[in-house]
C-alpha cells in the first residue's frame, strides 16, 4: 500500500507548480498587477471549476478514498457565488459564463468522476491545498491592486470554518497518507495532479489577453521578464 501520497504529489509536481507560477497572467499578479477585467472573468471560472469539483465530491462522499477527502468546509462555491455577485451584480448567472479553458477543465473533473473517481484526489489537491497555502497573500494583493474595500469580493480566500490553515493541511496531508491505495493508483494521481496544473495554467493564458491590452504589451514583457521564484500561485501545492 502506498503511504506517502502527500509527498509524491509534492515532489511529483515541483516542475507544474513552477510552471503555472511562471504563466504570464498569475506573475503579473504575484507582483500586484491585477486587471479587473480579467480577475473577474478568472471568479467567474473558478465557480465552475468548484462546482464540478464540489458536486463530484458529493456524489462520491461514501466512496472508499474520496470518502476520506470530504471536508464540506473547504468548499468554495458559496463563497465564489458572493464575489460574483460583488463582481458582476445581482444577475451575474447571465453574465458570469465559462471560457473555453474552463469547460475544458470542468468536462475533465465529471469525466474521471465517472470513470476513475479516486484521480479527483489530485484536483482536491492542486486546488484547495493551494488555496490554503496563498490565499491570504493573494487577497491582499488582490485587495490592493484593485482597491477593494476590505471583505468586498474577497469570500473564495476566506474560509470561515477553517480556523487553524495549517493544522488543517496537516490533517488532510495526513489523510492523503492514510488512503489504502497502492502505488500504481498513487502515481495516477500525481499524473493526473499535473494534468490539473496544465488545465489551470490553459485558463491562467486564456486570461492574458485582457491583462495585456489594459497595462499595455511593454509593461506585459517588463512583468514577465523574470522568473518568479519563492513566491505562491493561484494553484499551488504547497
Amino acid at each position: 500500500m502506498s503511504s506517502d501520497l502527500s509527498t509524491k504529489l509534492r515532489e511529483g509536481t515541483k516542475k507544474a507548480h513552477t510552471m503555472a507560477e511562471n504563466t504570464g497572467f498569475v506573475a503579473c499578479f504575484l507582483k500586484g498587477t491585477v486587471e479587473p477585467t480579467s480577475y473577474r472573468k478568472l471568479v467567474a471560472n473558478l465557480y465552475y471549476v468548484y462546482s464540478a469539483m464540489e458536486d463530484e465530491m458529493y456524489r462520491h462522499r461514501e466512496h472508499p478514498i474520496l470518502g476520506k477527502l470530504y471536508f464540506p468546509e473547504l468548499n468554495r462555491r458559496a463563497s465564489l457565488e458572493q464575489d460574483l455577485a460583488y463582481y458582476f451584480g445581482a444577475n451575474w448567472k447571465d453574465d458570469a459564463t465559462a471560457s473555453k479553458a474552463a469547460q475544458d477543465y470542468v468536462s475533465r473533473i465529471h469525466e474521471i468522476g465517472n470513470t476513475e473517481p479516486e484521480l479527483l484526489v489530485a484536483h482536491l489537491y492542486t486546488r484547495y491545498m493551494g488555496d490554503l497555502s496563498g490565499g491570504q497573500i493573494l487577497k491582499k494583493i488582490a485587495q490592493n491592486a484593485m482597491n477593494l474595500s476590505e471583505n468586498k469580493g474577497l469570500a473564495f480566500y476566506e474560509f470561515e470554518q477553517i480556523p487553524d490553515e495549517k493544522e488543517f493541511k496537516r490533517v488532510y496531508r495526513e489523510r492523503l497518507d492514510d488512503l489504502s491505495i497502492d502505488d500504481a493508483i498513487g502515481d495516477r494521481i500525481v499524473e493526473e495532479a499535473n494534468a490539473s496544473f496544465g488545465l489551470n495554467m490553459t485558463m491562467f493564458k486564456e486570461l492574458e489577453g485582457n491583462l495585456i491590452k489594459a497595462i499595455g504589451i511593454q509593461l506585459f514583457s517588463l512583468l514577465t521578464r523574470k522568473r518568479n521564484r519563492g513566491s505562491t500561485t493561484l494553484a499551488t501545492a504547497d
